[in-house]
């Protein structure tokens, strides 16, 4: 049972478009809005795989990139998150996952000044001489089970979240978490062991 039909639109849902093709679920998804996908980029088969019993609510987004792609484990919940993929983001099972959490595995621009004004211009849709962009970074993002994030958290490219662990609210994770651990802070630090 889902609430998205067989032709892959979600009922009762106020955005025109269906869930893409290349999106896979299982048993169970729920997904309040097919708008979360509206900055899916990828043309890859499951660019995006969501488990079984995963519920999807409309404050999210999957910006996932020509290359990149997202697995989400069984039973995970995620409620205005902001998914951006460029390389790979996996999210294990029984996550929860609040509002305004970011999970990004890349930098999404250069540091060096000189590359960010090429990147600038790169980006300007009306600009008539726009150069390529530079390449970027990725690292991958890999987020275990039973891992809770709270509202506000950031969580950066290559870092690793360690099972049963939580992020607390406001958090910065610029670097991996140990499992059984609750991190707080910016940047990121155990403040306690589970």
């Amino acid at each position: 049972m889902s609430n998205v039909a067989a032709n892959r639109t979600v009922e009762g849902d106020w955005w025109h478009e269906p869930i893409p093709e290349n999106i896979a679920f299982g048993e169970g998804f729920y997904c309040e809005s097919a708008q979360v996908f509206r900055f899916l980029k990828s043309k890859a088969p499951n660019a995006i795989r969501f488990g079984s019993h995963v519920s999807v609510y409309a404050g999210c987004s999957f910006s996932v990139g020509p290359n990149g792609s997202c697995r989400i484990g069984d039973f995970t919940l995620l409620n205005g998150a902001l998914i951006m993929a460029e390389d790979r983001i996996d999210i294990g099972s029984h996550c929860l996952i609040s509002w305004n959490v970011g999970i990004a595995d890349s930098d999404f621009h250069p540091l060096e000044p000189a590359q960010r004004v090429i990147d600038a211009q790169a980006l300007a849709p009306f600009f008539k001489n726009r150069p390529a962009r530079p390449k970027l970074a990725t690292a991958p993002v890999k987020i275990s089970d039973n891992v809770w994030i709270g509202m506000n958290a950031v969580i950066l490219k290559g870092v690793t979240i360690g099972e049963n662990s939580v992020v607390a609210a406001g958090a910065v994770v610029t670097k991996s978490v140990a499992p059984n651990v609750v991190v707080a802070g910016n940047p990121a630090q155990v403040v306690r062991q589970l």
